[in-house]
């Protein structure tokens, strides 16, 4: 099972960030990979990925999500397995800090290799700055969902 953590701090307010992020529908502005998601139910998303130059498809169970704090999912059905978390922790009223953790399971050569060299967390790590980018350029979120799941 490959892992990858990252961490980078953007000049928003924890509840911004955490907003934005309950944006499934507006992360292929930020995310390299992802071509689309759809967001099915309160606890269901369907993504369409683009990974090692194949096109995948799965849906995503959201498996905890307490509002300015964390969100984590896991894969369900496609060929994916994977699973990850992002916690948003407060560092002012003006800065939070944004980590990001995903575990999955290669699939192939090419994604294995891509592993071994790194261009999953080399990836990762440009879309957190892309994500950065995105919400303080924008200054507040495109919207919002409060709920918890548990």
């Amino acid at each position: 099972m490959a892992q990858v953590i990252e961490t980078i701090d953007v000049d928003v307010p924890v509840r911004t960030a955490y907003n934005q992020w309950t944006q499934f529908e507006s992360f292929p502005h930020f995310m390299s990979m992802v071509k689309s998601i759809t967001q099915i139910d309160d606890e269901t998303t369907h993504w369409e990925v683009k990974i090692g130059g194949q096109d995948r498809e799965f849906d995503a169970k959201i498996t905890e999500q307490i509002p300015d704090e964390r969100v984590a999912w896991n894969s369900i059905g496609g060929d994916d397995n994977h699973a990850g978390v992002v916690t948003f922790h407060k560092l002012s009223d003006t800065e939070t800090r944004v980590t990001v953790q995903l575990d999955w399971e290669p699939q192939g050569l090419v994604e294995k290799a891509g592993q071994v060299l790194q261009f999953d967390d080399a990836a990762i790590k440009s879309d957190m700055k892309n994500f950065k980018e995105f919400i303080e350029g924008r200054g507040a979120e495109t919207g919002a969902w409060r709920g918890e799941i548990d």
